[in-house]
């Protein structure tokens, strides 16, 4: 009889043993879970406000060139303030059609400055050239921090057992930030590099 009651004994204590790292692998898995969802969302934020600052150099340097292609200039100062930038939600969806858009209405912009050699010289110019592409690294490092944060919470969504957690507490998988142009994603022809 006192066997059984050890064994009972046991057994009652073994599953509280178990009971207890289920919930405190529950909690860690948890807060991990929390913890990357919302480093993905400060990463998206922080790309948000680069891109915003992006916007306000491609204004600057649209006002600039107004002064030398007035019409030109105020289809892209309006393009630039419809925008519609700074109140949305962060979304991979939404940071690529801004970095989309930036990259549209760059490519006018530079169109109007190959026209005027003398605004191109300019120190406006300059000076705001150099402020884009600073802006554009930053936003190159903010992407890159978002798609590596947004792998680590894809894989505790996807594997098991942090996948069983993960569900049960509605975590989703995170999307990725595409490429910023798509001609990027294929790599050079070396070949028909070096025959030339």
């Amino acid at each position: 009889m006192e066997a059984l009651v050890i064994i009972v004994i046991l057994l009652i204590l073994g599953l509280v043993v178990l009971a207890i790292a289920i919930a405190a692998y529950f909690v860690m898995t948890q807060r991990k879970l929390v913890s990357l969802d919302e480093l993905c969302k400060n990463a998206l934020s922080q790309i948000e406000v680069q891109l915003n600052s992006r916007f306000d150099v491609v204004l600057s340097m649209a006002k600039t060139a107004a002064k030398y292609a007035a019409h030109e200039s105020e289809t892209i100062i309006k393009a630039v303030e419809a925008r519609g930038g700074g109140g949305g939600a962060a979304t991979p969806g939404a940071i690529n059609q801004q970095n989309d858009l930036l990259g549209q209405l760059m490519g006018r912009m530079n169109v109007v400055f190959e026209r005027y050699p003398e605004l191109k010289a300019s120190e406006l110019y300059v000076n705001a050239q150099q402020g884009q592409k600073e802006y554009e690294e930053n936003v190159r490092m903010s992407r890159m921090v978002y798609n590596d944060t947004a792998t680590k919470m894809n894989r505790m969504v996807r594997q098991w057992p942090s996948s069983i957690v993960a569900s049960m507490l509605h975590f989703g998988e995170k999307e990725y930030l595409k490429v910023d142009d798509e001609k990027k994603r294929n790599y050079p022809d070396l070949d028909a590099a070096f025959a030339k």
